[in-house]
């Protein structure tokens, strides 16, 4: 058998049948920064019931408390499940006196949120 050179030495025995169209996926990466915040608002979107939140304030701004009880739960875990979707600029909000009013962050969110529907009553 014949000996390998240095560089071969720590290649695994995966073929490489298209080396252009490796080097074309290779320069349109993204950095990896952005491929993990994509992943965290995948992460944050992931759950039903922030889906449900997300979807009610796509058809308009509400409060915590018309939020609780449109998706009967309480206001505390729904002030958990908004504060996690403000840090992740999927939501904003504003204070009008005591109550605290909740929106989507801009309509990226909306479009998101609609394309995931379409692609799934495909």
């Amino acid at each position: 058998m014949a000996e390998l050179d240095e560089n071969e030495q720590d290649l695994c025995g995966v073929r490489c049948i298209h080396k252009a169209r490796i080097a074309e996926a290779r320069d349109a990466a993204l950095p990896v920064s952005e491929y993990e915040a994509m992943a965290g608002l995948f992460k944050a979107m992931g759950d039903p019931n922030r889906l449900r939140a997300l979807w009610a304030l796509g058809h308009g701004e509400m409060c915590v408390c018309d939020l609780a009880a449109h998706l009967e739960c309480s206001e505390s875990a729904v002030s958990h499940q908004l504060r996690l979707l403000r840090q992740m600029a999927l939501v904003k909000n504003r204070r009008q006196g005591q109550i605290l009013y909740y929106r989507l962050n801009d309509d990226h969110i909306h479009t998101l949120i609609h394309m995931a529907l379409e692609h799934i009553r495909e």
